[in-house]
């Protein structure tokens, strides 16, 4: 199984996907620890601030010591330079919000899974181009579950995840799972800026078990 197949299927396993950004390199690794120390195998960082690709190197450098089979991808990519730039820093998948050619062929040229945002079903059809086997469905919460469930047969065999306003609800993210969803992304509504300017990991902790745990019963 290549690096590829390994990032798909860790997700897929996971049945969530964790996102953040914060400024503070330190405060970021200590997440990624206690998220690590609840069960989560892989999390993407974004592409949200100056400090993220300086951060994005610090991250990978330790856990290339500490963490070695947690996989750490980058979000909000919506350039080829930007691309460029995360892969050599050590992303080992890219997200962006939109389809960009540019980021798909630089993903394709690293063998890096790509993961394009899309809310309509042109922009399916062209991540699907792109080789997209994992889409990213946003924003959800303007979507909404039966988005998916509208266009799923048109897509047979097309993996989505939803990101953006997915609560950490049973009946929601269940919804999401029987709507088709393969996963769900998970940011400001795990990840909080509360938790993360107050440092609250012993929160964090709890709630990604109850998060993991919901998606597991949910898939």
């Amino acid at each position: 199984m290549n690096n590829k197949e390994k990032v798909l299927d860790a997700i897929l396993s996971q049945g969530m996907l964790p996102l953040f950004f914060y400024e503070d390199a330190e405060v970021s690794v200590e997440i990624i620890r206690t998220m690590y120390s609840a069960g989560v195998r892989v999390v993407e960082y974004t592409n949200r601030g100056k400090e993220a690709l300086s951060n994005f190197y610090s991250i990978k450098q330790t856990l290339a010591t500490e963490l070695p089979d947690m996989f750490l991808g980058i979000g909000t990519i919506k350039t080829g330079l930007e691309a460029e730039a995360f892969v050599a820093a050590g992303a080992d998948f890219i997200l962006s919000p939109i389809v960009d050619t540019e980021v798909a062929l630089v993903a394709d040229t690293y063998n890096k899974l790509y993961i394009p945002g899309c809310m309509t079903p042109t922009e399916i059809h062209v991540a699907q181009q792109y080789k997209a086997r994992l889409i990213k469905i946003f924003p959800a919460n303007i979507l909404g579950p039966a988005f998916i469930s509208s266009i799923r047969e048109l897509f047979p065999g097309q993996l989505f995840i939803p990101t953006g306003g997915v609560e950490i609800e049973a009946g929601n993210i269940a919804e999401w799972f029987r709507s088709g969803a393969c996963a769900v992304g998970m940011g400001g509504k795990l990840i909080t800026r509360n938790v993360l300017d107050k440092r609250l990991y012993s929160q964090l902790f709890n709630d990604t078990l109850k998060a993991l745990e919901l998606v597991q019963l949910s898939k």
